[in-house]
């Protein structure tokens, strides 16, 4: 049995897809945090079969939500204080984001204008459909992993 120490203050990210955790490691921008990770990969999971499993010790402020929630909404968010969960965070894919993908459209505005913000609008909440604000391109799949 694997034992990963508990953490003091910080978040666990729980039920993400197995071998997505790395994804979403970089994607959080983990990799530029001063913090402590812990990535535990294909863990049994009833519910899955396997699932990764993260644990950030660090300020609870700097997860950004949006970009976890368009990446896979389904993910468990613990909130960690003094050792203890505090809080669960659901996830919903957020009405807009911004400059987490960038449009592939060659003809965009974004492809000529290199300062301008890339932002993708939620267009179809069920199929999760995400289109640039700029030329209405579909978002594609593959920009989430």
């Amino acid at each position: 049995m694997l034992n990963v120490g508990k953490i003091e203050e910080g978040f666990v990210l729980d039920h993400i897809e197995a071998g997505k955790s790395l994804s979403i490691y970089h994607h959080l921008q983990l990799d530029k945090l001063d913090c402590t990770v812990a990535i535990i990969k294909n863990a049994r999971s009833k519910i899955m079969g396997k699932k990764d499993i993260l644990k950030v010790e660090c300020d609870i402020d700097t997860l950004d939500l949006d970009v976890l929630a368009f990446i896979d909404h389904n993910i468990t968010v613990n909130v960690i204080k003094d050792g203890e969960i505090v809080d669960k965070k659901e996830l919903v894919l957020p009405k807009e984001i911004k400059n987490i993908i960038k449009c592939r459209n060659p003809r965009c505005i974004t492809s000529i204008e290199q300062e301008l913000p890339h932002i993708f609008v939620l267009a179809d909440e069920e199929k999760e459909v995400y289109r640039c604000k700029y030329c209405e391109e579909k978002a594609d799949d593959s920009a989430k992993w």
